[in-house]
């Protein structure tokens, strides 16, 4: 989709060979479209923990199954990297498709990540089957939603937040692999900036 539209632009270039400038901010726009920063972000293991559910009984009985912590690590790690959050965990069913919060939890969820100065910008795509959803194994499907995600958003840049394997080799490259007893860590957080930028 990206290249289409660059090949376009290429094609208009000499139309507007009057105002450079006009056909280089559209370029820089364009460029900067393709290539944004991408965190595919699950949730569980990674915004909560094993060790966290065991030492917050009440606060889970409230709906509140986020470990803020992690979402403060999660929120140092957007602003070094100005990368953009799409939910690729089981929890996108409990948005709907303009990202409003449908249960406590999500709610929580939303407002944990705006008090830290982050938003999710979008969700990867359903190709869960009935009996995935009833057995809870969305790992069997993760690879498959996040690369036609990205086939559909071109990204340079992009990294996955997960505790699961995801039996992909080419996610596997691009992937933190959180433990679920102790969640997102400070040593993941630059582990997930060097896969975003290279350093």
């Amino acid at each position: 989709m990206a290249e289409k539209l660059i090949n376009e632009l290429k094609k208009i270039k000499s139309n507007l060979a009057k105002d450079a400038r006009i056909f280089f901010y559209i370029k820089t726009l364009v460029r900067d479209c393709i290539m944004s920063n991408v965190i595919f972000l699950d949730v569980d293991g990674v915004l909560n923990s094993k060790f966290w559910d065991n030492e917050h009984q009440r606060e889970i009985s409230n709906g509140k199954y986020i470990d803020s912590e992690a979402v403060k690590l999660l929120g140092s790690l957007v602003k070094r990297t100005n990368a953009k959050i799409i939910l690729h965990s089981g929890w996108r069913f409990w948005f709907d498709e303009t990202m409003k919060p449908l249960r406590t939890e999500a709610d929580f969820l939303a407002n944990t990540m705006k008090e830290a100065g982050i938003t999710i910008a979008g969700v990867t795509p359903d190709l869960t089957t009935e009996e995935i959803r009833k057995t809870k194994k969305f790992s069997l499907v993760k690879a498959d939603e996040i690369l036609l995600w990205l086939k559909d958003n071109p990204s340079a840049n992009w990294v996955v937040l997960d505790d699961l394997e995801l039996h992909n080799s080419e996610i596997e490259k691009h992937q933190v692999k959180t433990d679920a007893e102790v969640g997102l860590t400070t040593k993941d957080v630059e582990k997930a900036i060097t896969i975003l930028l290279g350093n």
